[in-house]
């Protein structure tokens, strides 16, 4: 009854009451904007974002790391061979991990291969994508870049072709600090201090038959089981992912029985989704977070199913440690086994922009089941950053989706607020009653700041939106960022790099207590709003 009552009292503090009625058509320009009314309080609070939700992933794929991460000779490579102008590109994204070396490429790799001497290293055919592996990245390379880019490294182990063996081997290279085989061979390799991996991923996507050596859930939950147990009994503060289903269409009955079977180890247990346009239709594809939405809550409910029927105290939580908008690029595998193939090159245009930011803030607003996430890929692969390779070097340039993440995470770590939002719906995708407002509301770690991510869905109509902030103790806007461009196919270049690029807004106010402002068609925007009184009442 309280929180009816709060939602009531909310929406009529800022003016007249905004029902959410039946789905509206849009119009044409010249008619009236959109209303929405976001509702929320500093005493309704979702939980605290952990820093893992701002992670990413890099895989031996095309030329994520050969030709993205990694080219000795580039112009701008240092004398490790990584591109620093890519480095510098990546840097303000804020990324707390990089999940490493894959995706399927994982299945049927040995970390073995890419350690000591570059000269020594076999080259060697990588199956999942049918390219030729040449290992001169590997375990410690990876560790160094993470060190030049600020990022901790989350670790995958094959348990594909390999199993608990190899795992705990790489274990001990990565981490113990001397006077065994693997941590001696590490020091032999001039690396002499441990590197302290906290994160690992045990296996990927076991559930697809696409995947190298893939395995039924009994299968699979006993040997992750034994892994992660050898693991934990090395590191006992070791975080591990296990394996959830790899699309939504996929899931229920193998994380039940992974869950069941990993129970005692698992820390996480991982779910994947990516996104495209369903049959052209735009509308739907900037409601597609709503699914993700929905397989989130299936998979939580999964977990405290298990939970209980263990009669257990301990938290297993969600890792979406796949995920982003995928359809552009070309993914199908190279068939003559080339050298870092241009395949899964996503060539990122605005719309896509909406569709990820809708994508982001879900997780952000399941931060009280979701404590990781890594957006797929990084670098070229279905990536915020792209690089071209050519006789002079090539450039480097950062892709549409590269801005939501960058505000997400700067201003998207705190607490997530309980939000809701009374306006107009429309129909699409066989999804009714979606909002044309998408937000979420965070605020800073230091009380300090309210921050409002918007994104307005609408192709064809602007939006006044409302919000009662007279709880939070009023405040000023600080900042208002717009994203927006009247081209939904306009994309960067190395050309033209800025294309898409954020702006400053004019359009949002607060008097008396109330945020009032102007959202205009098809945008993602940032609002900040600095509290007077550097905390809520």
């Amino acid at each position: 009854m309280k929180m009816h009552i709060i939602l009531a009292a909310a929406l009529l503090a800022c003016g007249s009451l905004l029902v959410a009625g039946p789905a509206s058509s849009e119009g044409s320009a010249g008619e009236n904007n959109l209303q929405s009314n976001i509702i929320i309080h500093p005493a309704n609070t979702v939980g605290e974002t952990d820093d893992a939700l701002f992670s990413s992933f890099l895989e031996h794929m095309g030329r994520a790391v050969y030709h993205g991460i990694y080219e000795p000779g580039h112009p701008k490579a240092d004398g490790d061979g990584f591109r620093r102008d890519v480095i510098d590109l990546l840097k303000p994204l804020g990324l707390e991990l990089v999940r490493y070396p894959g995706g399927n490429f994982l299945s049927g790799y040995d970390w073995k291969d890419g350690i000591g001497p570059k000269q020594d290293r076999p080259r060697r055919l990588d199956l999942a994508w049918k390219s030729v592996e040449t290992n001169q990245v590997g375990v410690d390379e990876f560790m160094k870049w993470c060190a030049k880019t600020g990022v901790k490294p989350m670790m995958g182990v094959n348990l594909g072709t390999a199993g608990a063996k190899e795992a705990i081997e790489l274990m001990e290279y990565c981490n113990h600090p001397g006077g065994t085989y693997y941590s001696d061979l590490r020091k032999a390799n001039g690396h002499p201090e441990p590197y302290g991996v906290k994160y690992w991923c045990l296996g990927n996507e076991m559930d697809g038959d696409w995947q190298i050596c893939h395995k039924t859930a009994e299968e699979y939950g006993r040997l992750a089981y034994e892994t992660g147990k050898l693991m934990k009994l090395m590191d006992p503060e070791c975080r591990l992912t296990v394996c959830g289903s790899s699309a939504y269409r996929m899931s229920g009955d193998w994380e039940t029985e992974v869950l069941k079977r990993t129970w005692p180890i698992a820390d996480y247990i991982a779910i994947h989704g990516y996104y495209g346009v369903p049959d052209g239709d735009i509308p739907a594809f900037l409601a597609s977070n709503l699914e993700l939405e929905e397989y989130i809550k299936k998979v939580a409910g999964i977990i405290e199913s298990v939970r209980h029927s263990k009669r257990s105290d301990r938290r297993v939580y969600i890792s979406v440690d796949e995920w982003n908008v995928a359809y552009h690029g070309d993914r199908i595998p190279h068939e003559d086994c080339t050298e870092a193939p241009h395949i899964g090159e996503d060539h990122y245009v605005f719309v896509d922009s909406l569709a990820f930011a809708s994508l982001f803030m879900t997780i952000l607003r399941n931060c009280d089941n979701v404590k990781a996430a890594c957006f797929a890929q990084l670098v070229n692969v279905l990536a915020p950053v792209l690089t071209e390779n050519t006789e002079e070097g090539g450039r480097s340039w950062a892709q549409t989706i590269y801005w939501p993440f960058l505000h997400l995470s700067k201003w998207g770590r705190g607490t997530v607020l309980d939000m809701r939002i009374a306006g107009d719906t429309y129909d699409a995708g066989g999804r009714t009653g979606i909002g044309y407002l998408d937000s979420l509301a965070v605020l800073s770690r230091d009380k300090k700041e309210l921050i409002l991510f918007a994104v307005n869905r609408s192709l064809e109509r602007d939006m006044d939106v409302k919000c009662d902030l007279s709880a939070f103790g009023g405040g000023r806007v600080a900042e208002h960022t717009v994203l927006n461009n009247d081209d939904l196919n306009a994309e960067n270049t190395p050309e033209e790099p800025d294309r898409v690029k954020p702006r400053p807004g004019n359009g949002c106010r607060i008097e008396d207590g109330c945020l009032t402002g102007a959202l205009e068609k098809h945008s993602w925007n940032v609002i900040r709003i600095r509290l007077d009184k550097g905390e809520s009442k």
